[in-house]
């Protein structure tokens, strides 16, 4: 299993390598996003690979702007899809001022392809500076009723789409307890807020299952579950956080950041 993953891996390079090739651009960061990212993954998981990007300086100074992301369509595999698309730095940067969640998330990937230290590094300072906790506290909020909504309300349930749901509400759960940006692995979440009792042994269960490759399992809900999460929904679903409001000084240093790795383009 370990040969056919570096397999992957290396068919995952070979596709970055392509895409700089024909787009001339640099990719500055390439990681996993998904179930893989988040530690859950079974054996036929797909492969989100995102990537961040940024093109030769002559490129911004065009009168109409180009197309700012690359999507390559999906890969077949024997491990798994391949799904790889990439967002370019200006318009990454514009997200972060939204402080976008998933961009947020892709910065704390365990598994990274390829980086740039140098300016990801800059790049995460920017990210601590615009981090909004209503902005992702809202997302999850919004994904966990959702997801409730659409795949356990149902007389048999997808045992896997539990996850879908008490991940988003444990990342709740940590910006209400921290104000930071929670991490992307499920388990530093249940670590942290739920280190044991009977709900951590019923997540611990699903999550075994889960990486087995139990993905089409199907069962009755299961009422602990639904408990916990119909509670702390109804309670969290309308917290609200203090709107911290960037000065000037801060977007001054994000353009500074941006044309300064343009300029640096190698």
């Amino acid at each position: 299993m370990k040969n056919l993953a570096t397999s992957v891996e290396t068919v995952i390079q070979d596709r970055l390598n392509t895409i700089e090739q024909e787009h001339d651009v640099k990719i500055i960061l390439a990681i996993e996003s998904g179930s893989r990212a988040w530690g859950f993954a079974s054996p036929d998981s797909d492969w989100d690979v995102r990537f961040l990007y940024v093109h030769r300086e002559p490129w911004y100074f065009k009168v109409h702007a180009g197309r700012d992301v690359i999507e390559t369509g999906i890969e077949q595999h024997p491990l798994g899809e391949l799904d790889i698309n990439g967002w370019e730095l200006r318009k990454s940067l514009q997200l972060l001022h939204k402080s976008n969640p998933a961009l947020m998330e892709w910065l704390q990937s365990p598994l990274v392809y390829r980086e740039d230290k140098t300016v990801m590094t800059a790049f995460r300072q920017q990210a601590e500076v615009f981090f909004k906790p209503q902005a992702c506290f809202q997302h999850y909020v919004s994904m966990a009723i959702t997801n409730t909504r659409e795949f356990l309300h149902k007389d048999q349930v997808r045992l896997k789409k539990y996850l879908y749901v008490l991940r988003p509400i444990f990342s709740c759960l940590w910006i209400e307890r921290f104000g930071t940006m929670p991490p992307i692995e499920f388990h530093r979440l249940l670590d942290t807020l739920l280190p044991n009792g009977s709900l951590r042994q019923e997540i611990d269960l699903l999550l075994a299952k889960k990486m087995a490759g139990g993905e089409l399992e199907t069962a009755s809900p299961i009422a602990g579950l639904n408990e916990f999460i119909n509670t702390e929904l109804a309670r969290i679903k309308d917290i609200n956080f203090a709107v911290n409001e960037m000065g000037a000084r801060a977007y001054t240093d994000c353009d500074a950041f941006l044309m300064n790795t343009i300029k640096n383009w190698e």
